[in-house]
């Protein structure tokens, strides 16, 4: 059985309805069970950490919400509206690309890998998305992509290609590539899982920049934890497809009540 949220410490902005909501939520991969029957909520503003080992269905969450992978069973809503289903007669049926599409635009992703365009130039990395997929003017789009450029470091990159940066210059651009997209959601896989440990460090920077001066949800899967402990609202621990524990960082990182969440713990600062 999945753990209520934690949801009482945290100061959020608007209103009180969460904008991700997953009910009763399987997905299986063949005969593995990956998640089993989670439920769990996300505020508005609130940034939450999810931990834990290797194939205990973090990424899964991360994916299911990009509609890169559909549900087995159970739920999902992002602010209010079924992601992978639409209202048929009674009931619901599975949803079409259109609605699928539509659904994408609230969510932005960074993922481990850059997946930058390699063709393009960055400042065409980031306004492509925008120009085609909500209609942006491309003047406009340009105007706000060196603008996130600017906030993420790399104002002097505008016309380089993506071989000619850095790992961590590239997952900088990979940011600003998400945020500009305006998404309600902005969900982080391991985003420094690739990086050389040197340029770890500007990464994590400019993500606590956009956590301290924006509202925007945050769904992070890291195991940089002084990352986690700083930026996040909540702490999930995971295992085998279920929330085992969930809290505060200060509870989960001091006082964890788990002993699967202690020895997790020890085990990453230990590799670390």
């Amino acid at each position: 059985m999945a753990v209520e949220p934690v949801l009482e410490t945290v100061e959020r902005p608007g209103p009180a309805q969460p904008i991700i909501r997953f009910d009763n939520v399987v997905k299986k991969f063949g005969d593995t069970i990956v998640l089993r029957e989670l439920d769990f909520q996300v505020a508005p503003g609130e940034r939450v950490t999810l931990i834990g080992p290797s194939g205990s269905g973090k990424t899964t969450i991360l994916r299911l919400l990009m509609t890169l992978e559909k549900p087995d069973g159970g739920c999902i809503r992002v602010d209010g509206q079924p992601l992978c289903h639409v209202p048929h007669g009674d009931g619901f049926r599975p949803a079409d690309e259109k609605h699928l599409r539509q659904a994408r635009k609230s969510v932005g992703m960074v993922f481990q890998q850059f997946n930058l365009f390699p063709n393009m130039t960055v400042l065409r990395n980031i306004t492509e998305a925008p120009v085609r997929v909500l209609g942006t003017d491309r003047a406009e789009a340009e105007r706000k992509a060196r603008e996130l450029l600017d906030r993420v470091g790399l104002s002097d990159k505008a016309d380089a290609r993506p071989h000619q940066l850095s790992g961590g210059q590239q997952q900088r651009v990979a940011i600003a590539r998400a945020l500009a997209m305006e998404p309600k959601v902005l969900l982080l896989d391991e985003v420094t899982s690739a990086l050389d440990p040197e340029l770890v460090a500007g990464v994590l920077d400019v993500l606590r920049e956009i956590a301290d001066s924006t509202d925007i949800t945050m769904l992070i899967v890291t195991h940089e934890m002084h990352f986690a402990r700083d930026v996040s609202h909540r702490v999930m621990m995971f295992d085998e497809g279920k929330v085992i524990e969930q809290g505060p960082p200060e509870q989960i990182f001091t006082e964890p009540e788990h002993d699967r969440t202690r020895s997790f713990l020890r085990a990453v600062v230990d590799a670390r």
